[in-house]
């Protein structure tokens, strides 16, 4: 039996709200492994949160049988923004808030991108 495309849809976008939970969970349960001095420093503060998300996410995939290929596109996505925006951050053109934000407004769409770019292991 043939799915709709409007079933597709559906299970595509239930499928990145299961990414962003499994993210946000990441990001809760880790936090408290790392030592306070390092989230001190806002460049690693960030990479830690990237480093948490990425992992929460993984376990997501994983389970869900997607190869490690998509994870580590899913995964650089996650961290790209984070590490290009060090750059402007380091030259004071960036608040270590707006770095922070900036990494994770530019972060979903990233990972939709890859998503729709891969759609034929995300669209089913």
């Amino acid at each position: 039996m043939l799915r709709t495309t409007s079933r597709k849809l559906g299970r595509f976008a239930w499928h990145y709200v299961e990414m962003v939970v499994a993210m946000l969970a990441g990001m809760f349960l880790l936090a408290p492994l790392w030592p306070d001095a390092w989230l001190a420093l806002p460049e690693v503060d960030v990479l830690v949160m990237a480093t948490n998300m990425t992992i929460g996410m993984t376990v997501v995939m994983a389970l869900r049988r997607h190869s490690w290929a998509r994870i580590g596109e899913m995964a650089a996505a996650m961290y790209l923004p984070f590490l290009v925006l060090l750059v402007p951050y380091w030259l004071g053109a960036v608040s270590a808030m707006g770095l922070m934000m900036a990494g994770h407004v530019i972060m979903f769409p990233l990972m939709l991108a890859a998503m729709v770019w891969r759609r034929d292991h995300y669209w089913h």
